[in-house]
């Protein structure tokens, strides 16, 4: 409804209570670990979603099974920021064209994430903290 897509980005309540990864991405999410040396996966998931978030195009509408062990909850994966980071998903998808409601926006999220764990771990220059702070700098 229009009313519920006007509501502000910031004011809308996060609805995604765990955070799961395909095997894929926990086989990549242990490659970036060894690689930069940052070694919890939440800290990389942040790092992946971002990464996906400034890339322009969407996500392609992949199926997903979320079958590996590695799982947090929203608030190990954003920490003090999950308002932020559930507002900049919010507002990726309203400029995607989405629809705001609940599933949608963890589909997306989701497709964001395992992209986002796919592009950083293609980027062969990222070998620490520092490599990631300079990719975050750069335009895409």
């Amino acid at each position: 409804s229009d009313h519920h897509r006007g509501r502000l980005l910031l004011g809308a309540r996060m609805t995604l209570e765990h955070i799961r990864v395909t095997q894929q991405a926990r086989d990549q999410l242990i490659t970036l670990k060894r690689r930069t040396g940052i070694a919890h996966w939440n800290v990389l998931c942040r790092w992946a979603l971002c990464r996906s978030l400034a890339e322009p195009n969407v996500p392609p509408a992949v199926k997903l099974t979320l079958d590996s062990n590695v799982e947090m909850s929203w608030r190990t994966f954003a920490g003090d920021h999950g308002d932020v980071y559930w507002a900049l998903v919010r507002y990726r998808c309203q400029v995607d064209g989405f629809d705001l409601d609940d599933e949608i926006l963890a589909q997306q999220f989701r497709l964001h994430l395992h992209r986002g764990i796919g592009y950083l771990v293609g980027d062969t220059t990222l070998t620490d903290i520092a490599s990631l702070a300079r990719m975050s700098s750069t335009a895409h």
